[in-house]
């Protein structure tokens, strides 16, 4: 899929990772279902690193606005997942750095997460954040204009996990996303709103 991206944007780097993943970890730091699945600022950077390092910076669609947002996408048909490397790396970050039990958190959202995934082909939005400095000067929407623009273009739907629906549902619906469903992402947890946007 061509994706041209605006002056101020431009395609990360395996080299920029580690910027693409503190920009995330910082916008998802009061993140409702991060906050709960890890628990500590620590965990939730070290999460993002690994997703970050050994999947979406390599096999996904990764873009930087400056120093100030960054968003992470997998293109249709992707079947992408962690190797056993980087699944022993995301554990081993969540024994040392986030609260006791995360990694039995994550593996549950997963599950759920996965159970309502769609099946047919679209764009998967895995992550949208902006530095705190950069919030309410349009980063976000600057950063997915592009991909959705592309997206219209080739007639290829768009999918998402709102993980902060009271925070956030504004903002996607406001871009043409539609909530399908919610669910809890794990016993006593906060509720997760899978989303969907029909091109354009």
């Amino acid at each position: 899929m061509r994706i041209d991206l605006p002056e101020g944007q431009r395609r990360a780097s395996f080299a920029d990772w580690r910027q693409v993943a503190d920009i995330t970890a910082e916008g998802f730091a009061d993140d409702p279902v991060n906050r709960w699945m890890v628990g500590t600022p620590r965990g939730i950077q070290s999460a993002f690193r690994t997703m970050t390092r050994d999947l979406y910076i390599k096999q996904g669609f990764t873009f930087l606005a400056g120093d100030d947002g960054a968003t992470m996408w997998a293109p249709p048909g992707s079947e992408a997942g962690l190797g056993p490397l980087a699944r022993l790396r995301f554990a081993f970050g969540m024994a040392r750095y986030a609260a006791p039990g995360a990694m039995k958190r994550a593996l549950e959202i997963g599950k759920r997460m996965a159970e309502h995934h769609p099946k047919e082909p679209h764009m998967y939005l895995f992550t949208i954040a902006t530095r705190k400095s950069g919030r309410g000067k349009g980063v976000g929407k600057a950063l997915l204009a592009p991909v959705l623009a592309a997206c219209d273009r080739d007639r290829v739907p768009v999918y998402l996990e709102n993980s902060n629906p009271e925070g956030n549902f504004g903002f996607y619906h406001a871009h043409g996303f539609e909530r399908i469903t919610s669910f809890p992402v794990g016993e006593g947890g906060p509720m997760m709103e899978p989303m969907w946007r029909e091109p354009r």
